[in-house]
């Protein structure tokens, strides 16, 4: 069993990663394409629904180059669930011990949510260096992640809740912000209706 990966070594050149709600496989194998397409080679599938795992499963193997995450990670079946079905890396709304040592045991990259200085140290103490600010913009955003970076300089984070088209580039900006995570490249409206093309404009408009 190699050493675990980093999520940002997963991600490579990707800083801005899709958090979407799959509902069925044709959205599954649509969505995809429109993000590949636009150039975005990531997509979190969050666990909001009962389609989450196997969107996860349908989109690795039509799919291989893309780098799929679960979101929504909150219990450790389900993150059990997804590494069974071929995810890439976990990401979880907040951190608990559990979801931590699961993790450790599956050998899976994990970015576990963090709010406050103590959850990060937390996730410092079980030999993480990158979380997922979450809520972002709820807990400070931009001041939070500043003042984070003083006695937490080898932390990464990837802010997202409240992370818009309007304000991603302000987090990117900072040192010690490695991607954000974001719905507005894949709104649940574009992908009920099916709109792929518009979804693929949205995903260039970032790397423009």
């Amino acid at each position: 069993m190699g050493e675990t990966k980093n999520v940002s070594e997963l991600l490579g050149d990707q800083k801005v990663v899709p958090v979407v709600v799959i509902e069925n496989e044709e959205q599954a194998i649509g969505l995809a394409g429109a993000l590949l397409e636009g150039g975005v080679k990531v997509i979190e599938i969050t666990l909001r629904n009962d389609y989450g795992v196997k969107a996860i499963e349908v989109i690795k193997e039509k799919f291989p180059q893309m780098v799929v995450l679960a979101g929504t990670v909150n219990t450790e079946a389900q993150m059990v669930a997804v590494v069974k079905v071929g995810v890439d890396g976990i990401i979880s709304p907040g951190i608990t011990l559990n979801l931590l040592e699961t993790a450790r045991r599956q050998n899976i990259p994990y970015l576990p949510g963090v709010g406050t200085a103590s959850e990060v140290l937390m996730a410092i103490e079980h030999g993480l260096t990158e979380c997922k600010l979450f809520p972002a913009t709820v807990v400070g955003g931009v001041s939070a992640l500043k003042a984070f970076n003083g006695p937490f300089t080898k932390m990464k984070f990837c802010p997202t809740g409240g992370v818009s088209e309007s304000n991603y580039e302000d987090f990117l900006a900072l040192p010690n912000v490695m991607c954000v995570g974001g719905s507005w490249l894949a709104p649940t409206n574009l992908v009920r209706e099916h709109k792929w093309s518009e979804i693929t404009k949205l995903c260039k408009a970032i790397s423009a």
